[in-house]
């Protein structure tokens, strides 16, 4: 009796790992997740990861708390909620530089998925884009059935991390690719939402 106690404990230990690894939870009142819900579900992920104190979401975070309370902002700071268009923005001017830091999210065609993104990829100053060791676009797909969301690749386009930055949008579907030439032009460029990925 005590053999079968102690399988029944290894055995559930084992599925509590695996739900464990099936992703971040995403935890919501209502029908639906918001864009708070995936950025907050976000922020706690990387809190939890090792040497998480230089993550630039987490002055994200930061500016949201201040937000929250009604506190005003650092000097330099424009942090923006659009819950309804499901879209975010924290905004840094520094001198002549603008650090910029975006999430939003997509509703898939299969009505069962959603696609957020965390883009810190859209810093840039007069000469072109600023980049740091964690300068990133990042995706996590989310699934209505396991209320977790999982990080995945750019879905149909590789990003690149040279001249170009990313804007996300606060309306419409699509994301701006701006490429920074040389010569000091600048070339937009739209990537469009299918409902699955995006295209050129």
């Amino acid at each position: 009796m005590k053999r079968l106690s102690l399988v029944a404990i290894i055995l559930a230990c084992c599925m509590m790992s695996m739900t464990a690894q099936d992703g971040i939870r995403v935890n919501y009142n209502g029908p639906h997740p918001t864009i708070t819900d995936f950025a907050w579900a976000y922020f706690n992920d990387i809190e939890n990861e090792e040497e998480s104190g230089d993550r630039p979401a987490l002055l994200v975070k930061e500016a949201w708390v201040r937000y929250q309370k009604g506190l005003p902002q650092d000097e330099g700071v424009k942090f923006i909620l659009d819950e309804k268009n499901g879209y975010v923005s924290y905004e840094l001017e520094i001198d002549d530089y603008t650090i910029r830091m975006e999430m939003c999210y997509w509703n898939e065609n299969d009505g069962k998925h959603k696609l957020f993104a965390f883009n810190d990829m859209a810093s840039f100053s007069q000469d072109g884009p600023l980049y740091s060791e964690t300068s990133q676009l990042t995706f996590l797909r989310y699934d209505d059935a396991t209320r977790h969301m999982t990080y995945c690749d750019a879905p149909g386009f590789d990003v690149y991390d040279g001249n170009v930055t990313y804007s996300l949008p606060r309306t419409g579907k699509d994301i701006i690719v701006t490429r920074w030439n040389e010569d000091g032009s600048v070339v937009k460029t739209p990537l469009k939402w299918n409902g699955h990925k995006f295209i050129k």
